[in-house]
This record gives C-alpha cells, sequence and structure tokens, in this order.
C-alpha cells in the first residue's frame, strides 16, 4: 500500500478477524505466516463494498507482514471480460494497494481443478448427473423439506469417470450433463445437498481460448484455489458463512492443504445498492450511463466523481468490521470525503445559475485583479489573481426583490460585500417583458476594495461572483441520491428496487461560469465552488473545447450536524 494511505487504515483496536489471526500466530499455526487474497469475479467493475472486502485483505497482510494475493474467479466464460481485469486491477492500485508479482487466476489452476474432480469421483463422492438445471432445483427441496436423490447418483465410478471424460471432450451440448458432488441430499444446509461442481459450457475462455468446454462452480473453485496458494486466512462476506461446511468438506475429501475461512458482515450503505448483479441491470438498462456514471456506487464512478482513496480507506477504516449485517447512513461516507476535501481542494467561484450585474460607477474600460485565497484551511497554500470588472456573474439565488425579513442577500437598496472585492448596492432591477429579472444594476464603494470597509461597517452577506468578460463557460452536473429511499430494496408487492430510483438524480447545467484560474486544472482535479460544494473536472467528458463538472459533495454536513445535535443532547 502506499505511504500516504498507510496511517488511514491502522486499526487502533482490534476486530474478531485480527484477534483470530493474534491468535494463530501466538501458536504458530500456519508456520507463523499471514497470508490473505482478494478474489473477485471479472463480470462487472468493483464498487465500494469490495474497497472494505480488499482494503481488509490487503491491509490484514501489511500489518502482519505477510502476503495477499489478487486472484480472478475468471470461471464462467459467458459473463467475463478483460476490461473487467484491468478495471478491477486500476481500482485496487487507486486505493493504493499493491499485490506486487502475485496476479493469478482460477483458470490457472483448471487442470489441477479437472484432476482433482477426478479424485472425488474415484473416492465414489462425485457423479455424473442428467438432471436439467430445472429438475436439480426441484429435487433440492427447501429449507423445511429434504431434497430428493438424483436417479443418476447411483453411477459407478467406472461410468462416471467414462462420462465425465466426455463431458471434457466436448461429447455433450451445454446442460445436458453436469458433475455433481455426493454428499447429503437431506442436510439441512442446502449448500450439502450436491451441489454442481462442473458444467458444460461450449463458450471461449478469454485465457484458455477453447481449451475447455467444462467450467468448475465457484464454491468448489474457491476453496481449492485458496488450497493451491496456501492461503493462510480465507476472508469473505457474512453469505458465505452457510457456504463454510462445503469448502471445509472439499478440502478435507481431498485431504489437501486448508486454509481457514472467516466471514464477516458486507458493508451496506442507504440510498445504495451494493449488488453486481443489480448494478449490471441498472447498466444494461440504461438507468445510468455506465459503470463509471457517477451516480453508481462502483470505485471507477466514485473516481470521476471526485472521491478521493484517501476519503475511501477513511471511510471503510471508520465503520470497522463486524459480524452482523448492518446498514451505514451515507451521511457518514459524504462527511469522510468532506473532511478530506476541505483540506487539500483549492477554492476558486463559480456561479452555476447567472444573474448578470453591472456596476454602473465603475469605470467601463477598468479591470482589476484581486486576491483570493487558496485554501484557508492551508497555512501555506497561498493567493491567486481573481479579475474584477465592470459586469459580474451573481448567483438568482442570492437576489430577492421583495426579500423576506431574514434574507440578508441581496435586494434592491441592500449593501452587501462581494468576496475579495467590495461593497456593492443594488439600485435598479431590470425585466424582460414578461417580468422575469435579467440584470441588476449596482454602485461599488471604492473604498471598501477586498471586502473591508475603513469606516468598519458590516455585511451580513458575502457572495460570490465571477467577472463576465473574463469567466470560463462550463457545464456542471449536480447529483442527488440514485435511489428514492434509504433501503431501495423496500418495495410495493410487484415492482422490485427499479421502482425507487430517482427522476430527480441527475440536474444538468449548461450555462454557468467559472473564473479563470480554472484554466490551470486538469480532468480529475477537484475544487471547491464557494458556498457551492466540491466539484470534480470530469475526466471523460471534459476537454479543449468543453469544460465539465461534477458535483462530488455539498458542504452542507449533515453528518455532522446530526453528531453535534446529539452530543448536545
Amino acid at each position: 500500500m502506499n505511504d500516504d494511505n498507510k496511517d488511514v487504515n491502522k486499526k487502533e483496536t482490534f476486530d474478531f478477524i485480527r484477534t483470530v489471526i493474534e491468535d494463530d500466530l501466538k501458536t504458530n499455526k500456519h508456520d507463523g505466516r499471514v497470508h490473505t487474497r482478494f478474489p473477485p469475479e471479472p463480470n462487472g467493475c468493483l464498487h465500494i463494498g469490495h474497497a472494505k472486502a480488499f482494503g481488509l485483505d490487503f491491509g490484514i497482510a501489511e500489518e502482519y507482514n505477510g502476503k495477499c494475493n489478487l486472484r480472478f474467479d475468471d470461471t464462467n466464460p459467458t459473463k467475463e471480460d478483460v476490461e473487467y481485469v484491468d478495471s478491477i486491477k486500476a481500482d485496487i492500485q487507486w486505493l493504493g494497494f499493491s499485490w506486487d508479482d502475485r496476479e493469478f487466476y482460477a483458470s490457472d489452476y483448471f487442470d489441477k481443478l479437472y484432476d482433482y474432480a477426478v479424485q472425488l469421483i474415484k473416492l465414489g463422492k462425485a457423479y455424473v448427473c442428467d438432471l436439467t438445471s430445472d429438475e436439480i432445483r426441484s429435487y433440492r427441496g427447501t429449507l423445511t423439506e429434504p431434497g430428493k436423490e438424483s436417479p443418476y447418483r447411483t453411477r459407478s465410478i467406472e461410468e462416471n469417470l467414462e462420462l465425465f471424460q466426455k463431458m471434457k471432450n466436448g461429447d455433450f451440448e451445454d446442460g445436458a450433463k453436469t458433475l455433481r458432488a455426493k454428499i447429503d441430499m437431506t442436510s439441512p444446509n442446502l449448500n450439502m445437498r450436491d451441489p454442481v461442481i462442473f458444467r458444460i459450457i461450449h463458450t471461449s475462455h478469454h485465457r484458455t481460448g477453447d481449451k475447455w468446454c467444462i467450467y468448475p462452480m465457484y464454491d468448489y473453485t474457491h476453496c481449492l484455489s485458496d488450497s493451491i496458494e496456501e492461503i493462510t486466512h480465507s476472508l469473505c462476506s457474512l453469505e458465505f458463512e452457510d457456504h463454510r461446511p462445503l469448502y471445509d468438506w472439499f478440502l478435507d475429501e481431498l485431504n489437501v492443504y486448508h486454509p481457514q475461512q472467516i466471514e464477516f458482515a458486507r458493508l451496506n450503505i442507504t440510498y445504495t445498492i451494493l449488488s453486481k448483479r443489480k448494478l449490471l441491470r441498472l447498466v444494461e438498462e440504461n438507468h445510468v450511463a455506465g459503470w463509471d456514471d457517477p451516480r453508481m456506487p462502483t470505485l471507477s464512478a466514485m473516481k470521476r466523481r471526485g472521491y478521493t482513496p484517501e476519503a475511501i480507506n477513511d471511510f471503510v477504516n471508520r465503520i470497522g468490521i463486524g459480524k452482523r449485517n448492518s446498514i451505514v447512513d451515507i451521511e457518514f461516507l459524504e462527511h469522510c470525503l468532506r473532511e478530506d476535501l476541505n483540506k487539500r481542494a483549492p477554492r476558486v467561484m463559480g456561479v452555476l445559475k447567472p444573474l448578470k450585474v453591472i456596476i454602473t460607477n465603475y469605470p467601463e474600460d477598468k479591470e482589476e485583479e484581486l486576491d483570493a485565497i487558496n485554501n484557508p484551511e492551508d497555512p501555506e497554500g497561498g493567493t491567486h489573481k481573481v479579475p474584477f470588472s465592470r459586469e459580474l456573474y451573481i448567483e438568482q439565488g442570492d437576489f430577492m426583490e421583495d426579500a423576506p425579513k431574514k434574507f440578508y442577500r441581496l435586494t434592491q437598496g441592500r449593501e452587501v460585500r462581494f468576496r475579495y472585492a467590495y461593497f456593492i448596492t443594488c439600485v435598479d432591477v431590470i425585466k424582460d417583458d414578461d417580468g422575469n429579472i435579467i440584470e441588476l444594476h449596482c454602485t461599488y464603494d471604492p473604498e471598501t476594495r477586498g471586502g473591508n470597509a475603513p469606516d468598519g461597517r458590516k455585511s451580513k452577506a458575502t457572495l460570490h461572483w465571477v467577472s463576465v468578460k473574463h469567466a470560463e463557460k462550463a457545464e456542471v452536473r449536480l447529483y442527488k441520491h440514485l435511489f428514492t429511499k434509504p433501503n431501495p430494496e423496500e418495495v410495493e408487492e410487484g415492482k422490485d428496487f427499479i421502482s425507487n430510483l430517482n427522476p430527480d438524480s441527475l440536474e444538468t447545467l449548461n450555462d454557468c461560469y467559472i473564473e479563470p484560474s480554472i484554466n490551470k486544472f486538469v480532468p480529475g482535479d477537484i475544487v471547491q465552488f464557494e458556498r457551492l460544494g466540491y466539484f470534480c473536472i470530469d475526466s471523460v467528458d471534459s476537454n479543449s473545447d468543453k469544460l465539465v463538472f461534477n458535483r462530488t459533495v455539498t458542504l452542507r454536513d449533515e453528518w455532522a450536524r446530526i453528531q453535534k445535535k446529539n452530543k448536545k443532547s
């Protein structure tokens, strides 16, 4: 892991996984080794839930001077793509982790996995079954009813060996036969009811080509890959707890090296779906613009939106590791992000919904350069120059013609402070034929340059602005939660999570104006638009002819507000 991120991932207290590892080290189990692995399937992009998983895998290895393998579970060629392999590697590296030279693939072990299957057949622990997938499901039984044995379960070892060889040779069509483990169709654990080990798929594999037409199943592949790589602690999310007896069964029956599987609670976040299958559906049905759509919880999308690896690692570290599933408020994730960006993001002024202001007593041919602070949180951050002229843009929301009592921003006859500039007073409101306000005429006090009045008078409002003549035009995309409910899975009968999509999750503003200092930044850079929030220059759609910003997060910190309120109570 990069040195910059190490401090973020240090654990102040032990969790139950580290307790197990500490005990193993004391007893010299695994000869004092700590060797973990992260085994993603290359059938989609990683999301923030995976960041919790691989952060634990790589973090544990680093803490105990051990090793962590990156192993792609590429056992289903119909859903996998080398594009996902590259994306997964990029995401892991972006968060600061490294697997050194330990990049492996389940497909590396296909020959050995086949040999292990033959060994199970010879032990009388596996058989070739002719039931269809639907029939296998119906024979499986339920949680309250035992399963029913396949009529092909009693095939002889010799027949099973011959049929399995023919499966390998491509003599049967897809789905015609499977190889199943022979365990117990009455087991209370449904995973132990003769699970499928190999299935027939006549599809070219992105690494092995057309060498194979049978491919191993995940449960079978996972434990044996762990064994082959001599993993010590196989860390899995909680849904694999019921699969652990099967994990142990394969290793025990084959009498091979036996890692220890340990389960932890997966990450759940409000207003968010963290199921790769469901995220794929959002992409395929065009509910979003792709895996990297900034509304998505994928790491590529979060990076594009402006999340930093430091903020994500901090969030994952602070939520900790538990044994029970729970849900984390998305406000806490955003709080971690604001804490990080507040320290690092340069400040600039930008106007999203512009209203023109003409300072009538300011000379038409005059221009000034005013000093603006780069980042008040950074004592060494310095300043930059901002041009000021007679015509400016301010936010439409910063002016009201008939202002209520507690509206302290600009209204006719009131003086306000323009950030870094002057005290400004509105003297006239210009409207079009339909009565819409299109322009404000104001005056300025030239004695208040820099926003300070020599006589000590104050303003209750400080407004940001941009010089019309010098402004850079931009497109700004404002994002809200992708779903309308904290738990998107809560739906009416007959509907699914798609019904909870937020139709207002994206607002695009095409006529925004940014101060010219923005030109020194590049796609991927993150800035704070003063008073408006944090924004990232889009890394996909921005170019020399078009400036596009994604709003990363607003300035309003609900999590901090709630925590402050709780302390007071």
